[in-house]
């Protein structure tokens, strides 16, 4: 599987925002966007999780002060 691939799948999942190819620890970056933490949640684990070529993920959440 190629790192282009998984990103043009990420794209087509509903509530990612971006995913963009980089260089470093992780080979894509997405952004997800969801209503709550438990939607964020389900996108990462039925949907990220589940593409082929998906070994692992870290998930980061964006807090405003």
């Amino acid at each position: 599987m190629e790192t282009a691939d998984a990103v043009s799948m990420m794209r087509k999942v509903k509530g990612i925002v971006a995913a963009d190819t980089t260089f470093g620890p992780y080979d894509v970056v997405a952004q997800v966007e969801a209503d709550n933490l438990d939607n964020i949640g389900r996108i990462v684990i039925r949907e990220i999780r589940t593409l082929p070529g998906v070994s692992d993920t870290l998930t980061c959440v964006v807090v405003s002060p």
